[in-house]
């Protein structure tokens, strides 16, 4: 059965994004490297950011950010992102399908060709996403879908992209999770160019 990882870049006091969705500098380390990992894809390619440019990562992050993404057979995210990013115009930034956690249906017309499904529970979107993924990973998307997935005891493996700056306030890790949740010692620590790779499995 695929492996199930929570993960996000983050900033140091746990925030994913500011209180308008705004990931300020947390993204600048996928630009600001020596090592090419994506080349830009033009004007209508859409990365993590929704920009379209090309990840150039530090040599220290390449090999562990090529290796996870190559793991990955579909993403979950929530409708948030899922609307901010308009679903990455139907071409996620790793793997091949998409689950959007949502209570509202995929738009009408919205990018037939591409392989997002909707759930409206995260159980639900789970199952549909490790059948989707095969032996590969699933990745879920940090903040309060990936929250609800981990208190639902579906996540495997917690992995942060940890970048220092504090954000003081805004869009949680975890979001709004309830009670505590124990975590083996990281099993990965890479400290790359203003980030540092931290992988966790989860104790169950």
């Amino acid at each position: 059965m695929s492996a199930v990882i929570m993960h996000n870049v983050m900033s140091v006091d746990g925030f994913i994004a500011d209180k308008n969705d705004d990931v300020g500098p947390l993204h600048e380390w996928y630009f600001s490297g020596d090592t090419v990992i994506t080349e830009p894809v033009g004007d209508q390619g859409f990365d993590h950011s929704g920009t379209g440019a090309g990840f150039k990562v530090s040599r220290a992050s390449a090999d562990y950010v090529r290796d996870m993404w190559a793991s990955i057979g579909t993403i979950v995210m929530g409708r948030t992102l899922f609307d901010l990013v308009n679903g990455w115009e139907g071409q996620p930034p790793a793997g091949e399908h998409v689950v959007v956690v949502s209570h509202r249906p995929k738009p009408q017309g919205w990018h037939p060709e591409a392989s997002y499904h909707f759930a409206d529970n995260v159980a639900s979107a789970i199952a549909t996403a490790r059948e989707l993924a095969g032996d590969r990973t699933v990745a879920v998307n940090a903040g309060q879908v990936g929250g609800e997935i981990l208190a639902a005891g579906l996540v495997d493996e917690v992995a942060m992209d940890v970048v220092p700056v504090v954000f003081g306030s805004g869009k949680r890790f975890f979001g709004d999770i309830d009670g505590q949740h124990l975590l083996e010692n990281p099993h990965v620590v890479i400290q790359g160019e203003r980030v540092l790779h931290l992988r966790f499995k989860v104790r169950k």
